[in-house]
């Protein structure tokens, strides 16, 4: 396999270590929402919420709805879904041994 490749390969499972970034995640998962309404569900800031959101936009594991003059963001795509419930899986799986 390519350098390049698994370099972006790396980077993109560094997503998936930080807690904020996999809440998010999760929380997006459900359906879209606005910032105000992600810093109301998970309990964190405003500032925190749109930084995280922002490294998740560059690495295109979500998307960006304008409704009217509202700002909705969502899963880029069904991948992200599979790839969080399949780490579930095994994190239950584990646990159940």
């Amino acid at each position: 396999m390519e350098d390049k490749l698994i370099l972006k390969l790396t980077n993109f499972y560094k997503v998936f270590a930080d807690n904020n970034r996999l809440r998010i995640l999760f929380l997006l998962s459900e359906g879209k929402y606005k910032v105000s309404d992600i810093t109301s569900h998970l309990n964190i800031s405003q500032s925190a919420v749109s930084h995280q959101l922002q490294l998740l936009r560059q690495l295109d594991l979500v998307r960006v709805e304008r409704v009217g003059k509202e700002i909705y963001y969502t899963l880029a795509d069904h991948h992200i879904n599979i790839i969080l419930d399949y780490g579930l899986m095994h994190i239950k799986e584990k646990d159940d041994e």
